[in-house]
């Protein structure tokens, strides 16, 4: 078994100083800040229907006048459609800029060994963040549902001054030597989890970008060099559907809770919180047994196999809240498991690849076109989950979100008879030489 290889010689926990803890902590707590000021729009999606959604329940007030939200812009009464569309703008990309950067952060500090455990608990960090806005928004609903923009709003204003200030972005910066220095020295550091080669026979360990046996700082690579390196477009495309599936359950599943249920707009909000309890322990535990395994797109197949079937079991749960919470955990398991692994440690992968060995601005690109493509799907699911739950109705919806995890199968199944492959080869290359 490939058990030393993940924790071999003691490296994964001799590596870890005091700098590393700190830098997962704030890493971590940055993201679940900005995830949880997301979590708060899903969050009182209900409330915001009931005051300003016409044709549902206030038949009232003409829709091209208002539908605004916030804390200022509800205090002042001042309600323009075009100040939110410039103001829902710029939180977008201010928000996309979170996760390129962090996984960064992540990279230059923790190599590949035990990556997959590291990154597969680091990247709990949207699930905590979405229990956090859900605590947050539910405790404060009954004043308002401006209260709960006003209350995350400040928590992560106080998060970011923390960050500015504590934050190191990499070792380099206090005089440690990066990961590249300490991977070159390591006898399997030439095999990395995610290579162009159809198999470890055929991988050339002494290919660089530079030629001769130095290494010299490759200070950054072009949009179209990261799309060319092995996986990232696979990777990318199987991430769009699957970041569909899960900003879907994300944005509305509060909502559907109480549309399809009748629950309480507060008791949804916390019975949502178990899809990222499942989340979490499924990152988690499928990013150690691909660890274990050396290869991540197995362990990936194999889950998202499984997310159908709890996608279709999920559909049918009865009005039980404890039965649907439980239902819900399976398949935040399956389905936010997997997810997170492609967004923290595949992209880490994608990102130190051998090809691009020596440059730190390479994993920021590369975790930029993951994370980008994925927000697209997540984008265009929105709205198409929005428009087939109004004509056809939620069974529908869930039809929908099984075809969009298949898509995701598809997209890596090349990378998955690969490594299937190269995991044949090294049993029978272990068979013959025992």
């Amino acid at each position: 078994m490939a058990w030393p290889s993940v924790f071999q010689r003691g490296t994964l926990l001799s590596r870890f100083s005091h700098h590393h803890v700190v830098v997962f902590l704030l890493t971590f707590f940055s993201y679940s800040l900005l995830h949880a000021s997301r979590k708060t729009f899903s969050n009182v999606k209900v409330s915001i229907s009931k005051q300003w959604t016409p044709s549902a329940f206030n038949r009232s007030i003409e829709p091209v006048e208002v539908f605004i939200f916030g804390t200022v812009t509800e205090w002042l009464h001042f309600y323009n459609k075009w100040l939110y569309c410039c103001l829902w703008i710029v939180n977008g990309l201010l928000q996309s800029t979170g996760w390129p950067c962090v996984v960064a952060v992540m990279g230059n500090w923790f190599g590949k060994a035990g990556r997959g455990v590291v990154f597969g608990l680091w990247s709990a960090c949207a699930s905590v963040g979405n229990i956090l806005g859900a605590c947050l928004a539910s405790s404060v609903l009954q004043y308002g549902y401006e209260y709960a923009f006003l209350v995350t709003a400040a928590v992560q204003f106080a998060g970011g001054v923390v960050i500015f200030f504590g934050l190191l972005v990499s070792p380099e910066e206090i005089g440690l030597p990066g990961i590249e220095a300490e991977e070159n020295v390591e006898e399997d550091s030439h095999k990395p989890l995610i290579n162009g080669a159809e198999n470890e026979d055929e991988y050339e360990p002494n290919y660089s970008v530079q030629e001769g046996s130095t290494i010299t700082q490759v200070k950054a690579i072009s949009f179209y060099q990261a799309c060319c390196l092995p996986g990232v477009i696979p990777y990318s495309l199987a991430y769009a559907c699957l970041k569909l599936v899960n900003y879907s359950f994300f944005f509305w599943l509060p909502f559907y809770l109480s549309n399809n249920f009748g629950w309480k707009e507060a008791e949804a909000d916390k019975l949502s919180i178990w899809y990222d309890v499942g989340g979490i322990i499924g990152g988690t535990l499928q990013g150690f047994i691909s660890d274990v395994l050396q290869k991540r797109a197995p362990v990936l197949a194999l889950s998202l196999f499984l997310a159908i079937g709890s996608l279709v079991g999920y559909s049918r749960s009865p009005n039980n809240k404890s039965i649907n919470a439980l239902l819900m955990a399976v398949t935040g398991f399956f389905i936010g498991g997997p997810s997170n692994m492609i967004s923290s440690a595949i992209s880490a992968d994608l990102g130190r690849q051998e090809l691009i060995q020596g440059s730190s601005e390479a994993l920021a690109t590369v975790t930029g076109i993951v994370d980008g493509t994925g927000s697209i799907g997540a984008a265009v699911g929105q709205y198409l989950v929005s428009l087939i739950q109004d004509n056809l109705g939620w069974m529908w919806v869930f039809y929908f979100f099984i075809l969009m995890t298949s898509c995701t199968i598809v997209f890596i199944s090349p990378l998955i008879v690969r490594e299937m492959r190269s995991l044949m080869q090294r049993r029978q290359a272990r068979i013959l030489s025992g």
